[in-house]
């Protein structure tokens, strides 16, 4: 559930945005013609890209590149809510920001290899600079196109300034050419992570009807029933090889409800998790 949701627009595009969430929850975002630097004030969450995935804690950043990701905010003894500020990063933006002309720092981006994403090592800058965003979205009326400029401009070079001086240039250097993965890359990548057809469909950048017909040609079988099928062979795996609990088995072979995957492995081995162990 979303508590709360501020945004800031510059040049007329979204670009500065906080929210608060009460996981748990999940929400996707796509980015088809911007990056966006992603930094966890407060909370738990796993950020799935099309062919990986990766948790961040508080006080983390990350540069994403365009694209399509799934966000999970996870419940936690240590924080009762998600907070999250994401600062989108458009090409005509950054052009507008230094005035058509990069600094040094920006050049020679031809020889960077492009990533997904960068993580951003958290330092005493760049969360002097996050509490200065928290302060605007508590002050909105003293926020103007100008005060942004400036914000851009600080973020770029404090992350220019980050243990991975190059992070801002791996940014640069692919941050607007989406990395297309390959349909089964995709799948096969997020086989027992717990998605349904929909998010498997926005992962893949397909509508639904798309996803559905483009599987089955991959596969010879629906999505539901191969992700079910392939998932619980992954838990009868888990079962005879190791001593993980039945909840632990089910969780990390993509099923949020113990009951479900019970059910779901008793019809498909005609007995049930703890007695096809014995």
């Amino acid at each position: 559930m979303i508590l709360d949701y501020q945004q800031f627009d510059f040049q007329g595009k979204m670009t500065f945005v906080r929210a608060v969430v009460k996981p748990p929850f999940r929400m996707s975002f796509e980015m088809h013609n911007e990056a966006c630097f992603y930094f966890v004030k407060s909370g738990t969450q796993r950020v799935y890209a099309p062919t990986d995935n990766f948790d961040m804690n508080s006080d983390e950043g990350i540069v994403l590149q365009c694209g399509t990701y799934i966000n999970d905010f996870i419940a936690s003894k240590d924080a009762e809510y998600c907070e999250a500020i994401a600062i989108h990063l458009f090409p005509d933006m950054l052009k507008l920001v230094y005035d058509n002309e990069f600094p040094d720092f920006l050049t020679n981006l031809e020889q960077m290899t492009p990533a997904l994403y960068e993580r951003a090592q958290s330092t005493s800058l760049l969360e002097n600079y996050i509490e200065s965003l928290e302060f605007y979205f508590k002050n909105p009326e003293l926020v103007s196109d100008e005060l942004l400029k400036l914000k851009l401009k600080e973020l770029i070079l404090l992350l220019s300034k980050t243990s991975n001086a190059d992070i801002i240039k791996t940014l640069l250097a692919g941050a607007y050419d989406p990395q297309q993965a390959e349909f089964k890359e995709v799948i096969e990548a997020n086989l027992f992570n717990n998605m349904n057809s929909q998010e498997l469909a926005l992962l893949t950048n397909l509508s639904l009807s798309s996803f559905k017909r483009t599987f089955e040609k991959n596969y010879n079988e629906p999505p539901a029933s191969y992700m079910r099928r392939r998932k619980l062979e992954q838990a009868a795996k888990l079962l005879k090889s190791t001593e993980l609990r039945v909840s632990d088995v089910a969780f990390d072979c993509g099923f949020s409800d113990l009951a479900n995957f019970s059910k779901s492995f008793q019809k498909m081995y005609d007995t049930s998790p703890s007695e096809y162990r014995k």
